[in-house]
C-alpha cells in the first residue's frame, strides 16, 4: 500500500506527534509507501515531503487584528492546506489517506480534498475534539460534558478555551460548521480510537462516526527495563497543563520520605512552582523536558511513575513507556487508565483529585519494593505481549483494507 501520513506538526511535540512518526516507521518497515503532509517548522524532521506543508502558524504569539482574522479563518476552513494537498494527490497516487491531528492548523477541509481524489480516510482521534470544542471534556477544574448531543454553545457560555469569549465563539463555530453545516467529518470512513473508553464515551456524547478501538503500542525491545529502583524517587512525565491533577499530586508529596521529580513544560509550571517554593517542598523537583535516553534513564532509576490525571486520558503512552521500562503506575481512576493500570498486577489506581487516597497508595508502594519488583516485571510483561508493534500492525491494516477493499 502506499499511504498518506497526515499531521499538523511534523516534529516531536507530544505524545499524539510520537504515535504518529512510529506508525510511519511501522508501516515502512513492513514495506509499505508513506508520504506525509504537514505544517512547516523550524523544527520539522526533514522529508521530500516539505514543500507540499503549508505555511506555519502559531496561535500562542501575539497577533494584529488583520492576522487574527487570517488565523481564525484557517480554523473555520483553511483554503491553502486544500490547495496544497489537492495538488500533492494529483501529482501522487496514494491508495488511503491516515489522519492525525488536523484541526487548527490544517483544518478538516483537507477532508474535501480527500474526498474529491476518490480515496479513503481514517483518522486517529488522540483528544475529544470531536464532541468538545476544547479537546478535552474538562471545563474550570473539573470533568465537562455540556457540549454532549451537539450542544456547542456551552463552550462559549463557559469561556471553555483559555478563559476567552473570542477563542471560545471561533472553537463554537468551527464545530457548527464542520458537523452541522458541512459535514465535513462525515468524510471519514472510519474514525480510530485507542482506548475502548473514547471508544464508548464518544457514542454516549452523540458522535455519530463509525469508531473502531485500536490501542497504541510500544516497541519493548527499545527499552531496557530495570526493575526495583535506585532512587528513593517517582517520576510523572508529560505535560504540565490543568488537567492533568498535579497540584494533587503536590498536596500528597508533602512529607513523604521520597522525591518526586516533574519531567517536561507546560502553562503550570510557574504555578506549581510556586506552590513547591510557598508549601516548602523539599522533596520535588522541575527537571525540565526530556526525551529518549536521558528521559529513560531518570525513569529507570525511580520506583514508579505517577499519573495523577483529573481529565478523561485517552491511551497515555506514559503509561506503555513506563511499563516497557519495568516501572509500575500509580494512575488516577479515570478515562483510559483502568484499561491499563491494573491494580495491584501492573500498578495501582487512586480516585482522581483525592490527595489522602494518592498519599496512602504511594506510601504504599515506597514500603513494598519487592512488590514493586513484581508488578514492573507484568508490566513489562503486559507491553510485550498485548500492546506490541505486530498486534497494532494487523489492526491497523484490517482496518486499511476494510475501508478500500484493497487485495
Amino acid at each position: 500500500m502506499k499511504i498518506l501520513l497526515v499531521n499538523k506538526y511534523f516534529y516531536l511535540r507530544g505524545g499524539s506527534d510520537k504515535v504518529f512518526f512510529d506508525e510511519a516507521a511501522l508501516l515502512q518497515s513492513k514495506g509499505h509507501k508513506v508520504g506525509f503532509f504537514s505544517m512547516q517548522h523550524p523544527r520539522n524532521f526533514p522529508s521530500r515531503y516539505a514543500p507540499d506543508f503549508v505555511s506555519r502558524v502559531d496561535y500562542a504569539e501575539k497577533m494584529g487584528l488583520l492576522r487574527r482574522w487570517q488565523a481564525a479563518g484557517r480554523i473555520l476552513y483553511s483554503l491553502e492546506a486544500k490547495r496544497k494537498l489537492r495538488r500533492l494527490l494529483a501529482r501522487e497516487r496514494f491508495d488511503i489517506v491516515h489522519l492525525h491531528n488536523i484541526y487548527h492548523q490544517l483544518s478538516p477541509s483537507i477532508l474535501d480534498a480527500v474526498a474529491e481524489a476518490g480515496l479513503p480516510a481514517v483518522m486517529t482521534l488522540h483528544d475529544y475534539k470531536m464532541v468538545c470544542p476544547a479537546y478535552t471534556l474538562f471545563s474550570r477544574g473539573r470533568v465537562c460534558e455540556r457540549c454532549s448531543q451537539g450542544r456547542y454553545f456551552h463552550v462559549l457560555l463557559r469561556r471553555c478555551v483559555q478563559d476567552s469569549y473570542g477563542k471560545s465563539l471561533v472553537c463554537l463555530a468551527e464545530m457548527y460548521l464542520h458537523h452541522r453545516l458541512l459535514g465535513l467529518y462525515g468524510k471519514v470512513a472510519r474514525f480510530i480510537a485507542p482506548s475502548q473508553f473514547m471508544k464508548n464515551k464518544l457514542q454516549d456524547l452523540g458522535f455519530p462516526g463509525q469508531v473502531s478501538h485500536v490501542p497504541n503500542f510500544v516497541n519493548a525491545e527499545a527499552y531496557l527495563p530495570h526493575f526495583g529502583g535506585e532512587e528513593q524517587s517517582l517520576v510523572y512525565f508529560g505535560r504540565l497543563s490543568k488537567e492533568k491533577g498535579l497540584p494533587t499530586l503536590l498536596q500528597a508529596m508533602a512529607g513523604l520520605p521520597a522525591t518526586l521529580k516533574l519531567i517536561g513544560e507546560g502553562p503550570e509550571r510557574p504555578r506549581l512552582a510556586e506552590t513547591v517554593r510557598q508549601a516548602r517542598l523539599a522533596n520535588v523537583r522541575f527537571l525540565g523536558y526530556r526525551q529518549g535516553a536521558s528521559l529513560w534513564a531518570e525513569i529507570r532509576r525511580s520506583r514508579f511513575t505517577v499519573l495523577p490525571s483529573e481529565w478523561y486520558e485517552n491511551f497515555p503512552l506514559a503509561v506503555l513507556e513506563s511499563f516497557a521500562l519495568g516501572k509500575p503506575v500509580l494512575g488516577a481512576r479515570i478515562g483510559g487508565i483502568p484499561e491499563l493500570v491494573q491494580d495491584g498486577e501492573t500498578g495501582l489506581t487512586f480516585e482522581p483529585g483525592n490527595v489522602k487516597d494518592l498519599r496512602e497508595k504511594i506510601l504504599y508502594l515506597l514500603n513494598h519494593p519487592h512488590l514493586l519488583m513484581e508488578m514492573g516485571r507484568k508490566g513489562r510483561e503486559l507491553a510485550e505481549k498485548e500492546f506490541n508493534p505486530q498486534k497494532h500492525y494487523e489492526s491497523l491494516m484490517s482496518i486499511f483494507r476494510f475501508v478500500s477493499n484493497f487485495g
